[in-house]
């Protein structure tokens, strides 16, 4: 009886003799050639049977993991993202039954348009990394050499950092992030450090904290007074004197205030040289980014929110900020956020990447930031979640070290979930429980007449 790597030489060698002769393979080359294939997986008759899912609690957001099967036993993994709803991606699941997770870029099209910005585009880009984990399944490669390949081996991280209205506490906790390992550094700096001190904000009377966070920032009638500045001010520079000023340290989360007090912040920690001031007012805004831009000496950046490649793209044009940050989870998935990464190059600008997820999204990041010449660092809110590594198997322990994430080299995203550990944080009972109450349903999607 053949073994089968013999049957499978005979093969390929019918199908290259004409072209290249049989004397060109030595047995070590067709041995390589065998090896190199999923020989389980017949990629061009691969289709789509199920799509399940299994929400992870406190990771240290609430995250929906998908899992897309097929006729042949692989699966892929994705995640919807960081406080969605897993109906998002159920609601696709009739419209994914059948297909060949292989054509990613023609099930992505015919989905994306039940996507939208924030998390509303959760599910459609957790089903985007998902068949991109099947696909580097069934052909036996790393996604991001199916993306072009790689421009670096390792993907720089910057982590989340518990807040402290003290900044001798707060500077502590970001040179620890500094000692272990972390070579880029980001804070919240927000108008709660002028809570209870008078003559540092000025606001309409009786505006409640929910009225303010649930009103856009230049509708709020929220301005940060001069004092108010100072001491914003004053808190940053008691943090760099103990972080230095050789690390780039990003801000974010100022609050819903007013444009001129944007740029009256801004041009106070010039002197700190801050890395990046971030979502300072609503990315739709591109000529008012634009004037903030334009006003302070601080790179300014945006994007987390933004669904697809063409806003990214209006906000690179016009220069209204100088980073963009796109959440992969909202982006558009994998190859939506390589191409927003490509196409804002060509006008200058780098991409930086925000996360908060578990493993299997940190990967499809990974992947991604590895084939993007541009890319700056990569957000991590788990750093301080003690099991948060253990969610998953096929890649060495720590997934982040010394504030990097080495590129795995697997098939797909080069990750598998470690069953028992997920269960023991599940939001709710039921792992991959099957769904047939979405198998039928359906409306007319056509946009066009």
């Amino acid at each position: 009886m053949q073994s089968p790597v013999s049957i499978e030489r005979r093969r390929f060698l019918g199908g290259a003799a004409g072209l290249l002769g049989a004397s060109f393979w030595t047995n070590e080359t067709l041995d390589a050639a065998v090896q190199n294939t999923n020989t389980n997986s017949k990629p061009s008759d691969l289709k789509i049977t199920d799509l399940r899912v299994a929400t992870v609690a406190r990771a240290p957001m609430t995250c929906p993991l998908i899992r897309i099967d097929t006729n042949q036993g692989i699966y892929g993994l994705g995640e919807v993202r960081d406080g969605a709803s897993k109906t998002f991606a159920l609601m696709l699941k009739s419209r994914l039954l059948g297909e060949n997770p292989c054509n990613v870029d023609k099930v992505f099209r015919k989905i994306k348009q039940f996507g939208f910005h924030a998390r509303q585009a959760g599910g459609v880009c957790g089903v985007e990394m998902a068949l991109w984990d099947l696909a580097g399944k069934a052909y036996n490669v790393p996604v991001y050499q199916m993306l072009g390949g790689k421009f670096r081996d390792v993907i720089r991280c910057y982590a989340d950092t518990t807040e402290s209205h003290d900044p001798k506490v707060y500077g502590q906790r970001l040179k620890l992030r500094r000692d272990q390992g972390f070579t880029f550094l980001k804070m919240d700096l927000g108008i709660d450090l002028l809570e209870g001190t008078p003559g540092t904000l000025t606001q309409p009377l009786g505006l409640t904290g929910r009225e303010a966070s649930n009103t856009q920032h230049m509708f709020t009638g929220i301005e940060i007074t001069d004092k108010g500045v100072a001491m914003m001010a004053d808190y940053v520079g008691a943090i760099r004197e103990q972080i230095g000023m050789d690390v780039p340290l990003a801000a974010d989360h100022f609050g819903h205030i007013g444009l001129n007090s944007c740029i009256k912040l801004g041009k106070a920690l010039q002197k700190y040289n801050m890395a990046w001031m971030e979502d300072m007012i609503p990315w739709q805004y591109t000529d008012l980014w634009k004037k903030i831009t334009d006003a302070i000496d601080i790179p300014t950046l945006t994007g987390e929110d933004i669904y697809l490649k063409e806003p990214f793209l209006e906000l690179a044009r016009a220069h209204a900020v100088d980073i963009l940050h796109p959440d992969l989870a909202t982006s558009g998935g994998i190859l939506e956020t390589k191409k927003i990464g490509d196409g804002i190059q060509e006008h200058g600008v780098a991409m930086a990447m925000h996360f908060a997820g578990t493993p299997v999204s940190a990967m499809a990041n990974v992947h991604c930031a590895a084939a993007t010449e541009n890319f700056l660092a990569l957000e991590n809110h788990s750093v301080d979640v003690p099991w948060w590594d253990d969610l998953v198997n096929g890649v060495s322990k720590p997934i982040v070290r010394k504030g990097y994430i080495p590129v795995p080299n697997g098939p797909g995203l080069g990750v598998t979930l470690n069953d028992e550990v997920v269960k023991q944080h599940l939001l709710e009972p039921g792992y991959f429980e099957p769904t047939p109450e979405w198998n039928k349903e359906r409306s007319h999607d056509r946009l066009w007449s």
